[in-house]
């Protein structure tokens, strides 16, 4: 090999090391037969005490749970250099968001959803259509991939951060960076915490009745617990219709991850390079399949209300960890390069989502 060879090969070497850095530090982490647990065991207690720390900061200053977890995790991220704690990281941002998004199906019954009517569920549809378009179309015009897009809009359209780590665990790593997820996730965040804030104020101050209230921050409130603290925070009847509105929005996860997966099966291709089969485009990602299995169970047979929160305790606990994970496994570095561009598909994607929510708002009510 000649020395202009070498440096080629090395520069490469160099190269996608940058862009698949975090992939090839988890297979090289995955625990080997026999090691079980001693493996799982130091990335797992490092994850667990940053999402303890974020609960405890959550509870004590009201901020969200979920921005904590990322920022904790983006301020360890150096101990993520260390090799022992990868297997352990790598199984609570990949099984464990995987099981959080199954549990949520504990939240959601048809007869929920039924209470809107063809018109609201419509609106619902409509704004997540429009939502989910802003995304895409916000990262095209800014230059980002159009899977941060993807997971931008989705996140907006339909239940904030749940969404955005099922709509990454279809997309996966080697077609967007951990590192522009984290930004997303912190913009995603932040937008539905500043809009938590102000779209009840906003709506007090245009003379919105209760109904109409809980529809707009239902409709357009990104995270699931912002969105019924908002309509709580405007009044009780408010809180329990942005409740059903919400809820009624989060059902649309498994059909939007499953049009996401048709997508990406078509202009994609399969882990090994080849182009994926037929029955694998049209094949239900195995956690979808359990969100919509408990949608079922809990709409077909009372679940007692202590089991339901109990699950909703525990999705929450297990979408922190991830979260977190995902967080120390990012590169700063790649972070600091991404700059103002990457929060425009964000910014795009409330934006509209809130117009559109506040037009059908005054159309139905």
């Amino acid at each position: 090999m000649t020395r202009d060879m070498a440096g080629e090969k090395r520069n490469f070497d160099l190269y996608a090391a940058d862009l698949f850095g975090e992939l090839h530090l988890a297979e090289a982490a995955a625990p080997t037969r026999g090691e079980g647990l001693r493996a799982l065991w130091p990335g797992l207690a490092l994850c667990a005490v940053a999402a303890g720390a974020a609960a405890w900061l959550a509870d004590h200053y009201h901020f969200p749970i979920i921005l904590l977890g990322l920022l904790i995790g983006l301020a360890l991220n150096f101990a993520a250099q260390d090799k022992r704690v990868h297997a352990g990281l790598d199984l609570a941002s990949g099984l464990f968001l995987r099981i959080g998004i199954v549990l949520l199906g504990f939240q959601v019954t048809v007869t929920e959803v039924a209470t809107l009517g063809w018109a609201g569920f419509g609106a619902i549809l409509l704004i997540m259509v429009l939502t989910f378009g802003a995304g895409v179309l916000g990262a095209r015009l800014s230059g980002q991939s159009p899977y941060a897009g993807i997971i931008a809009g989705g996140a907006t359209a339909i239940c904030g951060a749940s969404a955005a780590l099922a709509l990454y665990a279809l997309i996966g790593k080697e077609r967007l960076s951990q590192a522009q997820f984290a930004l997303t996730l912190i913009g995603i965040s932040l937008a539905s915490a500043v809009a938590m804030s102000f779209y009840p104020m906003l709506a007090a101050q245009w003379g919105m009745g209760d109904k109409a209230a809980g529809f707009l921050i239902g409709a357009s409130i990104h995270d699931v617990a912002q969105a019924i603290g908002g309509g709580y925070s405007f009044s009780n009847p408010a809180g329990v219709y942005a409740t059903i509105v919400k809820l009624s929005r989060v059902t649309l996860l498994a059909p939007v991850v499953v049009l996401v997966g048709l997508w990406l099966g078509r202009n994609g291709v399969a882990a090994g390079g080849k182009d994926k089969p037929l029955w694998r485009r049209f094949a239900l990602p195995w956690f979808v399949s359990g969100f919509l299995a408990l949608v079922a169970v809990h709409s077909l047979v009372p679940v007692d209300a202590r089991i339901a929160a109990s699950a909703l305790t525990l999705s929450k606990a297990l979408l922190l960890l991830a979260v977190t994970a995902t967080a120390m496994r990012s590169r700063p570095d790649l972070l600091l390069q991404l700059g103002w561009r990457a929060a425009v598909p964000i910014i795009s994607a409330t934006l509209v989502s809130f117009v559109a929510a506040l037009s059908l708002t005054h159309l139905l009510f």
